[in-house]
């Protein structure tokens, strides 16, 4: 673990090194071409330098002053055009980690009298969020308390709160990223759960309050416990990990390496469990360091020509983040120590469940999650609501997400793996939330998971009460996937058009993992069993160039598209059916 300790903070060195010559005399982030700042980054720079400060105690990297960097990255969050939470907590907590108190802060010292008085003025302001904001909350209320701007600490009631909202929004216990107007579906289950408790966890170490961290961390624990649960059963043999949602490939892998370690920190773990977190560790690590780091400069790619990723990350922010949990991770590693020594490596388990997040009289929202050591095939199938802002995307839609296997393109709405029927202005998915989710053992040990749809429901999230009904069902065995959608309208009406599309990918050509799953000669092994719909397989659309075709991992190369163009009129207690059987062809990348 030393070794590893290490290991991670010459990769922080590294990252810092080709970076931190992006930080202006302003103490704004130049992007890298092609790619365009955001507002937050100097909080990110700030909080990464805080964290190399923690892990090495020192004040300078190379030729830079770390203080100085610090300070105007402070400075630049603080008086940025558009003030935003998200940079404002970090670059707090960016400036805490240099040292509690005003007089013995180097940092704060560093700042102008004017920077002082904006920053004070910013940490009390406070907006009320049922989001993943919440956490930048907490890490402002950390601070100002913390630093001493402040003698009263609203900390413990901020976490109450954050709590509380969980308990109101899923019956599972799980973190619901609602949007802010908090308009139309909720149940936006994604990687924002893992990410608001591993931040709030890094804000309360530095809280000056060394009792109420205790006592809230005990209230923090059951529920970040189900996110730990969760993360072995999603990382597959190749180490790919939270692979639904937005905001993941290289963040899917760090966020959940850094729940891991917080958690063998805090003696969450059970010794018996000490092999399967060490092992699941390691695969993530290894899928991080190798997939997403470029060996030969010392500096992390998310986006590039062959890779894209969210329009709220670039390149230049992912690289501080990756440095600042780099550093995070050396010093957790350090302070766990042999702690949780494993002694043998797990082997692969065959997993197929459901796990409910939210069940209400209205809708039903989980995860199947599935792994199929002797076929390889692994994916993990939401049933979760998109965040609005996200909606056109394919990132939340009901298919096996299984990257280099079952692909779809990031920040590009494509019907992938799902029926999408076309009634006028309204555009119908079978995604998003069901009812009576179920799963069972079938014939010949067949895994089934079904879940019926009351109410047809758009791409965008948005209920079409009236229109019709789905139901959905869902078989497994080995490498074996069959899916059938049965539609019913309530009334006579006219389809305009039908569409279902499979994304034909590869993994990065350079940045990729030898045990990475991709695909062999006989592809994805599909067969229609049966169409109601009467459409028709379009000549492969080829999109290898087109740089609004990118995955989180790779290129996508093809679209194979079944579609229907001219009207078709559907008629009510008619049950119309399309059924799939797919095989994938499994190999490793390097094979």
């Amino acid at each position: 673990m030393e070794n590893f300790a290490e290991q991670c903070l010459d990769m922080a060195h590294s990252i810092l090194s080709n970076n931190l010559d992006s930080i202006t005399d302003q103490g704004t982030i130049t992007p890298l071409q092609n790619e365009v700042s955001n507002n937050y980054e100097a909080g990110h720079a700030a909080l990464a330098i805080g964290e190399y400060y923690r892990a090495t105690n020192k004040l300078t990297l190379n030729d830079y002053d770390l203080v100085d960097l610090s300070a105007k990255t402070i400075t630049a969050q603080a008086f940025a055009e558009e003030s935003h939470d998200n940079g404002l907590a970090y670059s707090a907590l960016g400036l805490l980690s240099f040292g509690l108190a005003k007089d013995r802060n180097p940092v704060w010292e560093r700042l102008l009298d004017e920077t002082r008085e904006q920053l004070d003025n910013q940490l009390l302001e406070r907006n009320d969020y049922s989001n993943h904001f919440q956490a930048f909350n907490i890490a402002k209320s950390v601070t100002r308390y913390s630093i001493g701007l402040s003698k009263k600490d609203e900390t413990g009631k901020l976490i109450d709160r954050f709590l509380s909202r969980i308990e109101e929004h899923s019956t599972g216990g799980y973190f619901d990223d609602l949007d802010s107007d908090n308009e139309g579906l909720n149940g936006t289950f994604d990687i924002y759960g893992v990410v608001s408790f591993v931040f709030i966890r890094q804000a309360l170490q530095l809280h000056a309050n060394i009792n109420l961290r205790e006592r809230k961390l005990a209230s923090l624990r059951t529920s970040a416990e189900k996110y730990l649960k969760l993360i072995p059963d999603l990382v597959r043999q190749d180490g790919t990990g939270w692979s639904f949602g937005r905001s993941i490939g290289a963040y899917g892998q760090m966020h959940c390496i850094s729940l891991i370690l917080q958690a063998m920190r805090d003696g969450w773990i059970p010794q018996n469990k000490a092999d399967l977190y060490q092992d699941t560790l390691k695969k993530l690590f290894l899928n991080f360091f190798i997939n997403y780091l470029d060996q030969e400069h010392g500096y992390l790619v998310i986006r590039d020509e062959e890779r894209n990723t969210t329009p709220q990350h670039t390149n230049r922010m992912a690289n501080f983040d990756a440095a600042r949990y780099l550093c995070q991770w050396s010093r957790l590693i350090k302070s766990i120590g042999n702690s949780y020594a494993s002694n043998t490596i797990p082997s692969p388990r065959k997993i197929g469940r459901f796990v409910h997040f939210d069940r209400s009289n209205k809708k039903e929202q989980g995860l199947f999650i599935y792994q199929d050591p002797d076929s390889l095939l692994s994916f993990q199938l939401p049933l979760i609501a998109p965040n609005k802002k996200f909606a056109n995307t394919c990132d939340y839609l009901a298919f096996p997400h299984a990257p280099g296997l079952f692909d779809w393109p990031v920040n590009t709405y494509m019907p992938i793996m799902v029926p999408e029927l076309t009634f006028g202005d309204k555009v119908i998915v079978p995604s998003y939330y069901g009812k009576n989710c179920t799963t069972k053992v079938g014939l010949r040990n067949t895994l089934q998971f079904s879940y019926n749809q009351p109410e047809l429901i758009t791409k965008e999230g948005d209920f079409v009460n009236g229109l019709g009904s789905c139901s959905v069902h869902w078989a497994f065995q080995g490498g074996k996937i069959n899916c059938e959608y049965v539609f019913t309208v309530k009334n006579q009406v006219t389809l305009s058009k039908f569409r279902y599309v499979i994304a034909i990918s590869s993994p990065h050509s350079t940045y990729r993992i030898g045990t990475s799953y991709t695909l062999g000669e006989n592809g994805h092994g599909t067969t229609v069993l049966k169409d109601d719909f009467q459409a028709n397989w379009r000549p492969i659309q080829t999109v290898t160039d087109d740089l609004n075709y990118r995955s989180y991992y790779g290129n996508i190369h093809y679209f194979q598209i079944l579609e229907r163009d001219h009207p078709l009129v559907m008629r009510k207690g008619v049950q119309y059916r399309l059924a799939f059987s797919f095989e994938p062809d499994i190999i490793f990348v390097d094979e």
